[in-house]
């Protein structure tokens, strides 16, 4: 074996080496799963998501069906249920209260990441909780519910006021857009009351805006001190959509919150 050779072969064992490291490392961090709330969809999470898988965490933006509570939370416990190791559950908004009661018996779950988002206690719902502080604005900004089959009504946010009440920090094109693919909530899922939620046992870390006009800064900072969280992060000026403004933020609080579950 000559001298070339013999040095091709040392160069590929090292970076078989530390490709594997790599792996080995990648397979130590847990899977985030994010889950989208109201008149929002999966892809309001892709400047987080992209931050994340670039720091080696694998991630799974969930699609929140936003029916009921209790079916939207069996659907992502499903999903957590079949992710294989650890996993830190993400929420924004409504999907603040679908964590909250989707833990059930994953006992992979070890940390919980309220996005502006509501953090229920039991027997509270969604919309009580939007409206015990004063700021929202979000009732005037909807269009007329469409009344489906069942009786039950889907909610929109009017297109020409999406922007300034939901996204007010994000461009107008891209905020046009959002508006454009918003996915509807039913009325039936904001007033059903939360089953005992998660962060009683599992602990929480939360980032909101001081901007936010469907949840007020007020309430979600109520709802992060109660379910005594680890870490308040305020973001001044931002809107509702703070992980589509702030994504760096919001990823960074992600990644602290993995870093300190995982200890």
């Amino acid at each position: 074996m000559n001298h070339v050779t013999l040095n091709r072969i040392k160069a590929a064992l090292v970076v078989a080496t530390l490709t594997i490291s790599s792996l080995a490392c990648a397979s130590d961090k847990p899977t985030v799963v994010l889950v989208h709330g109201a008149f929002a969809e999966s892809s309001s999470w892709n400047a987080v998501a992209a931050t994340l898988k670039q720091q080696g965490y694998p991630v799974i933006a969930a699609a929140n069906p936003l029916r009921s509570l209790s079916a939207d939370a069996d659907y992502v416990s499903s999903v957590v249920k079949q992710t294989t190791g650890s996993v830190v559950l993400v929420g924004h908004s409504y999907g603040g209260a679908v964590i909250s009661n989707a833990v059930k018996e994953n006992t992979n779950v070890k940390a919980l990441v309220y996005v502006a988002a509501f953090a229920p206690e039991q027997g509270e719902t969604v919309l009580e909780l939007s409206n015990r502080y004063p700021g929202s604005t979000l009732g005037s900004a909807l269009a007329a519910p469409v009344v489906l089959k069942d009786g039950n009504k889907d909610l929109y946010i009017q297109q020409d006021k999406f922007g300034a009440q939901f996204a007010a920090d994000v461009p107008v094109a891209e905020a046009t857009l959002m508006a454009a693919t918003q996915r509807p909530i039913t009325e039936l899922a904001l007033t059903e009351p939360s089953a005992q939620p998660a962060w009683h046992n599992t602990a929480s870390w939360a980032i909101y805006g001081t901007a936010d006009k469907n949840i007020p800064a007020v309430a979600m900072k109520f709802m992060a001190q109660r379910a005594k969280a680890k870490k308040i992060v305020e973001v001044s000026g931002a809107s509702h959509v703070v992980m589509t403004s702030h994504p760096d933020k919001v990823a960074a609080l992600i990644i602290e919150a993995a870093t300190a579950a995982m200890k």
